[in-house]
């Protein structure tokens, strides 16, 4: 394993659509209170992109932001992923298209879909092409426009999404600090409890898949919300032990932002106080695989997150799925 490259964050960035609402706005177009989406999720805004917006408009302006602190040019990309689930369209990827608009001529191009897991996936994937020594820079983006496929009938889906896109660029750091653990699972059996019916090859879109409402996300938010408070925890003790640590060495905590009760679980079961713990779905909602790097990025912008840190991220989301990173900082 010595062979291998130490591969860390250069630089974060995140770019979020200027239209906020308030679950005041939500409580005229359902039926649905503040009180109880806050006491429920923990949720109070979220941003929604306009209609000229596209996935890859919110991940262009994140990644210039995180190549500009990461001092790196469009040229000196090696790769770019976006994980999303929402994409501009179904092809060609929204990472061709984003390298296009950044002029990344030199960049091998995919998109990855692990719902709200994906930026791990994402960063996970990228270290390794980093670590083998096969490319020197990598920007991973975690970037979605969930209200184009959010029934807003729908009390009990539309109070919880919004949009929002967050990067990273991925490079070589020195030994014995950047990722130093990641762990990524599946739970296929449980993938009919949060997906997108129609759209694709199994039920193409037809007047009736409209009709039906096929084309938005569905839940099961009960059984996704038991297998949320188990995961995160778990992933998160994981990583700290594939690293060679201990829970006391952790100094902070960014979680997916899905559900203040399920990110409180996950702190308490790794003994993490909650001011140790970056929260702010408060203002966002659940952006899917766009809230880790946002949250990342305002952690970072904030000097919650210094050099020498132990960072946990940690996710879960459609598929289902999980993923989570131990980092030093």
């Amino acid at each position: 394993m010595n062979n291998l490259k130490s591969v860390g964050i250069l630089g974060t960035g995140s770019a979020l659509p200027e239209k906020i609402l308030t679950n005041f706005d939500l409580e005229k177009m359902v039926e649905t209170s503040d009180e109880w989406i806050v006491s429920r999720t923990g949720i109070k805004e979220r941003r929604i992109a306009d209609e000229n917006t596209a996935t890859s408009d919110l991940s262009y302006e994140a990644a210039l932001k995180a190549m500009e602190m990461a001092g790196v040019t469009a040229e000196e990309l090696d790769l770019i992923i976006v994980a999303t689930v929402t994409p501009d369209m179904a092809f060609p990827a929204t990472a061709c298209i984003l390298q296009d608009k950044l002029g990344a001529k030199n960049a091998a191009a995919f998109d990855l879909e692990a719902a709200c897991s994906g930026f791990l996936y994402g960063i996970t994937t990228g270290q390794q092409f980093i670590a083998t020594g096969m490319y020197k820079k990598v920007l991973v983006i975690g970037a979605e426009t969930l209200s184009k496929i959010t029934d807003w009938t729908d009390r009990g889906t539309c109070v919880l999404f919004g949009d929002g896109a967050g990067a990273v660029v991925l490079g070589e750091v020195e030994e014995g600090s950047g990722i130093l653990s990641t762990d990524l699972g599946a739970k296929g059996e449980g993938g009919k409890y949060l997906t997108q019916p129609a759209g694709g090859s199994r039920k193409p879109a037809t007047i009736e898949t409209v009709n039906n409402k096929e084309h938005f996300i569905q839940m099961g938010g009960g059984e996704v919300f038991k297998f949320a408070v188990r995961i995160m925890g778990q992933g998160a003790e994981t990583v700290i032990k594939k690293a060679g640590l201990e829970l006391e060495d952790v100094d902070y905590l960014v979680p997916h932002q899905a559900n203040i009760r399920i990110i409180e679980a996950a702190a308490k079961r790794i003994k993490l106080p909650m001011e140790k713990v970056k929260v702010n779905l408060d203002k966002y909602g659940n952006m899917s695989a766009a809230s880790i790097p946002i949250a990342l990025d305002e952690a970072v912008s904030e000097g919650k997150i210094n050099k020498g840190d132990h960072i946990v991220l940690v996710g879960f989301g459609g598929g289902l799925t999980w993923g989570a990173a131990l980092i030093k900082w």
